[in-house]
C-alpha cells in the first residue's frame, strides 16, 4: 500500500513538472503521460469524495435518529447463517401474512404433514381417518408427478393401516386421561369444604 502511494506521489510530481513545462514544446508521449496521471488523480479524488459523502450521510441519518428503534436492534437477524433457501421470500410472506392454502405444493404439503395428526385426532370414525389419509397420499403423489418447478416434494405418503392404529392408540390414551380427570373431579366434589356442608345443612 505504501509503495502504491509512493508511486502515485512520484507520478503526481512528474505531472506537476510536465504541467510547468506545458507552455514549452511537449512530445506526444509526455502529453499522454500527463493526461493519464491527471485522469488517475481525478478518479482518486472522486473515490475520496464519494466515501466522504457516504460517511456524511450516515452520520447525518444517525444524528436525526433514523437508525433508532430498528426492528432487529440488539437481536439476532432471523435466518442469518442458515443455508440459502430459494423460496425464502414466499415462505416469509406466508408466515408474515398468516396465509393458508397459498404457495408451492411442496411447502403446503410439508405444513399439512406436520399438522396431520392433530387433524386426525379431531375425527370420530375410522372411515373418516382412512378417507383423510388416502386423500393426503393422493395429493402427495400428484404433486410429485407435476414438474412445474419450485422446491422438490419431500413429503412422504402415510400408511393407512399404521395411521389408523396410531389414531386408535391416541384416542384410547385421551379417553383414559379424560376418565382419570373425571375421577379426580368427582373425588374433589365429594370432599366439600366445612362451610359448604354447614351451608347446605348436612353434617
Amino acid at each position: 500500500m505504501n509503495s502504491e502511494n509512493n508511486a502515485f506521489k512520484h507520478r503526481l510530481e512528474r505531472a506537476t513538472e510536465l504541467r510547468n513545462v506545458r507552455a514549452t514544446d511537449m512530445t506526444a508521449e509526455e502529453e499522454a503521460e500527463l493526461e493519464a496521471v491527471e485522469e488517475q488523480e481525478r478518479r482518486k479524488r472522486k473515490k475520496v469524495d464519494d466515501a466522504a459523502r457516504v460517511e456524511y450521510l450516515i452520520r447525518d441519518a444517525m444524528a436525526q435518529g433514523k437508525f433508532d428503534n430498528l426492528k432487529y436492534a440488539g437481536k439476532p437477524i432471523p435466518g442469518l447463517g442458515e443455508r440459502y433457501d430459494p423460496d425464502w421470500w414466499v415462505k416469509g410472506l406466508i408466515q408474515r401474512e398468516h396465509l393458508s392454502g397459498l404457495g408451492p405444493k411442496a411447502i403446503l404439503l410439508r405444513t399439512e404433514d406436520a399438522e396431520l395428526d392433530a387433524k386426525l385426532d379431531a375425527l370420530y370414525s375410522e372411515k373418516q381417518v382412512r378417507d383423510l389419509v388416502e386423500d393426503f397420499n393422493a395429493r402427495v403423489v400428484d404433486a410429485r408427478r407435476q414438474l412445474q418447478g419450485g422446491p422438490p416434494v419431500i413429503t412422504k405418503t402415510r400408511d393407512v393401516g399404521v395411521e389408523l392404529e396410531r389414531w386408535r392408540e391416541r384416542r384410547a390414551a385421551a379417553a383414559k386421561a379424560t376418565a382419570a380427570q373425571e375421577a379426580v373431579n368427582q373425588e374433589l366434589a365429594g370432599k366439600r369444604p366445612w362451610w359448604r356442608r354447614i351451608w347446605n345443612g348436612s353434617g
